[in-house]
């Protein structure tokens, strides 16, 4: 029986890992080396959709025989993307704005073997509650989401900030569309239940 190709995510985001690794599927992260300045006159899904297949690309590039995961997410507001704060003060800024509005998260996904590649842009709707400079102000002392575009962790306290969540696939705002991917892996032959640890 032929191995199976190995698999790689092309991210050192923590929060990816941990979502690939609810499948079970042995992996290795590799962080791509991709240029990821917008293009002149790119809307931010294209921009997510285009990162999220050059960062698969580059380092399928380097493993050839490997199913490379790559995957990029841009936070939006009426079209225009907004970015991960960094800090408290543009954190707070942020959430400021945010309060009462609704974000679009575009994220995107790409699944390639350096041949063949399958990418997706899986939305999710997110409607902020109104929210107090108090409220928000104790938000950010909690959970400090400076690395998060739109300055909220929607899979832990930052739920509290929303008034509704609309998606396809609850895994999308975290950052890996975990139902598109499984779909896209197991047209790859790596679907995760028929993996040896499924039924662990």
């Amino acid at each position: 029986m032929p191995s199976k190709p190995s698999l790689i995510l092309a991210s050192s985001s923590r929060y990816r890992k941990e979502l690939l690794s609810r499948l079970r599927l042995p992996f290795t992260a590799i962080s791509p080396d991709v240029d990821e300045t917008p293009q002149s006159g790119e809307t931010p899904a294209a921009l997510a959709l285009r990162l999220s297949v050059a960062k698969a690309m580059a380092v399928a590039a380097s493993h050839p025989g490997s199913i490379v995961i790559g995957s990029d997410q841009v936070a939006t507001v009426d079209g225009q993307p907004i970015g991960k704060p960094g800090d408290f003060p543009r954190a707070l800024a942020q959430l400021q704005a945010l309060s009462g509005q609704i974000v679009e998260f575009h994220s995107a996904l790409a699944v390639t073997d350096g041949q063949r590649v399958e990418k997706a842009d899986i939305v999710t709707r997110c409607h902020f509650r109104k929210l107090s400079d108090r409220a928000i102000e104790a938000y950010l002392r909690a959970e400090e989401p400076y690395d998060t575009a739109g300055s909220a962790k929607a899979e832990s306290l930052g739920i509290a900030l929303m008034e509704s969540i609309q998606s396809d696939d609850p895994t999308a705002i975290i950052g890996l569309p975990l139902i598109a991917l499984t779909g896209m892996l197991a047209r790859f032959g790596l679907d995760p239940l028929d993996a040896p640890g499924a039924s662990a």
